[in-house]
């Protein structure tokens, strides 16, 4: 056994990646999972689960024994009526499991940020580990939370916590249970319901490559440095036009001003959902699409060994498991 880890966000799309792997690996797993939560992604797992949330004053009594952390949960949500609960849950959150940690003397945490917490460039220079941009010119509450949670980091770090940071792009991938906005876009795809695209783009990456990189960040990572989990970057014309080859269907053709969404967005989160629809558009997710997501993962290339798999086979992976599950999808 190379040791006991402590996972928050098993239930989640990374996290059930990361927890399988970690089995792989002879990690024995204790992992912290929300009253009621949906446990379809560890199920049959030889796990021990126990039941809590980020904020419980009482955490550190749930890491004890524990040798390593983990902190892979966080809330996705683009919905500006979110703006608390991100808050709540992302940094707040955030800095209790850091405390617990400290009680519980775990000896290292890998901390899952994001690299919206990074932002993106206007120069055309990819994005990498040493860029930061101004918290203020980050799109949406999500990404502010995720900056802020890394500030958390930062302040356990030197307070003498040994913690490592990564920051996943875009996983792609099996367990997508959600699914995530991609997995959604993907989801779309497969039932006929994606007349068109914007003109954006994304970092792309296999998720299983994401959790070999939180393995290889507790196990060759720097304290205090932060490491992009990132693959290819892609136009998501590029994207679409893969997912069509391997599913078998035709790519949409359409490509959309963003100003044609943006006003959809608009009008259903907040004039429509008032009438009592739920708004199927985020403003915060029209907003982030008219910048190219692009950035450069070498860092964790070189340092730590982060595999590199082709998107094709994530994106495989990500069909073949989205389409067993059709008869739950909800778009």
């Amino acid at each position: 056994m190379k040791g006991r880890v402590f996972v928050t966000g098993a239930t989640g799309f990374v996290g059930a990646n990361l927890v399988r792997l970690l089995l792989q690996e002879n990690y024995q797993v204790r992992a912290l999972v929300r009253k009621n939560a949906d446990l379809t992604n560890v199920k049959n797992l030889d796990i021990e689960l126990v039941e809590g949330s980020l904020n419980d004053e009482n955490l550190y009594n749930k890491m004890i024994g524990c040798d390593y952390l983990f902190h892979v949960a966080a809330l996705y949500s683009l919905w500006s009526k979110d703006k608390e609960l991100l808050y709540q849950t992302n940094v707040l959150g955030t800095k209790n499991v850091f405390h617990a940690a400290r009680k519980a003397n775990i000896k290292r945490t890998i901390y899952t940020s994001s690299v919206a917490a990074i932002g993106v460039r206007k120069d055309g220079v990819l994005a990498d580990e040493n860029y930061q941009s101004p918290v203020e010119n980050l799109i949406g509450n999500y990404k502010k939370s995720k900056y802020y949670a890394e500030q958390e980091a930062h302040l356990a770090i030197k307070s003498g916590q040994d913690i490592v940071i990564v920051n996943p792009s875009t996983p792609i991938g099996a367990y997508d249970l959600k699914p995530t906005p991609t997995g959604e876009i993907i989801v779309r795809f497969l039932r006929g319901k994606m007349p068109g695209f914007v003109n954006t783009g994304l970092n792309f990456i296999d998720v299983q490559d994401v959790a070999k990189g939180h393995i290889l960040a507790l196990e060759k990572g720097k304290t205090g440095e932060r490491y992009i989990l990132g693959n290819q970057n892609l136009t998501l014309a590029e994207f679409l036009d893969k997912l069509a080859r391997i599913a078998n269907k035709s790519a949409p053709k359409v490509k959309f001003p963003v100003w044609f969404p943006l006003a959809v967005a608009y009008l259903d989160e907040y004039v429509l959902s008032k009438l009592g629809k739920n708004p199927s558009v985020a403003v915060e997710a029209v907003k982030m699409s008219s910048q190219y997501m692009f950035y450069n993962s070498q860092k964790a290339v070189k340092e730590l060994g982060l595999p590199q798999t082709d998107i094709d086979k994530a994106i495989r992976d990500a069909v073949n498991w989205l389409w067993g599950r059709q008869g739950s999808w909800k778009y």
